[in-house]
């Protein structure tokens, strides 16, 4: 009987394709490109238009590198999450890129509720949130990947095994 329930559970976390999408999210793109052009603007009086284009390429490179750094981060931290998850039995049906504000998103989809991780996604300053029936939790990114083992147990206790007995009782 156990066995079975095994087999099933893992047929039903084949569902989802094993990896996580990628998300660079091109309002943060857009916010980056303004800033670097504004920043770039306030050159032109002191070193005319060549060093305003120069300035405009560097900022602007640079922001983009630090979104993508701080998107494959996050995305590392998630797929990092999900595979420990469906590796000890939880239920994973899907994940989805998702997206809330200026935040880098996914959407993890379980049978007892979505799983939302994400954060700000600017490489020296990343933050992983993680909210889950309402209750959100927020931590340094490099912290969370340092303890990733960790942090998924709690997860999987939290919303696997705990969120399976409030939904018997």
């Amino acid at each position: 009987m156990q066995l079975e329930k095994s087999s099933q559970r893992r047929a039903q976390s084949r569902e989802w394709s094993g990896t996580v999408p990628t998300a660079v999210d091109v309002r943060v793109l857009g916010l980056v490109v303004a800033t670097a052009g504004l920043a770039a603007s306030v050159n032109i009086p002191y070193g005319g238009v060549p060093f305003a284009i120069v300035a405009f390429v560097l900022l602007a490179a640079g922001g983009v590198g630090v979104h993508l750094l701080g998107e494959r981060q996050l995305r590392r931290i998630t797929d990092g999450l999900v595979e420990r998850w469906v590796d000890a039995g939880g239920d994973v049906e899907s994940v989805t890129r998702s997206s809330d504000g200026m935040r880098t998103e996914w959407t993890v989809r379980t049978p007892r509720g979505d799983v939302v991780v994400g954060g700000v996604a600017l490489a020296p300053i990343t933050k992983l949130s993680i909210e889950w029936q309402g209750m959100e939790d927020t931590m340094d990114a490099a912290d969370a990947e340092e303890n990733l083992d960790r942090l998924a147990d709690g997860l999987y206790t939290e919303i696997f095994e705990i969120g399976s007995a409030t939904q018997r009782a």
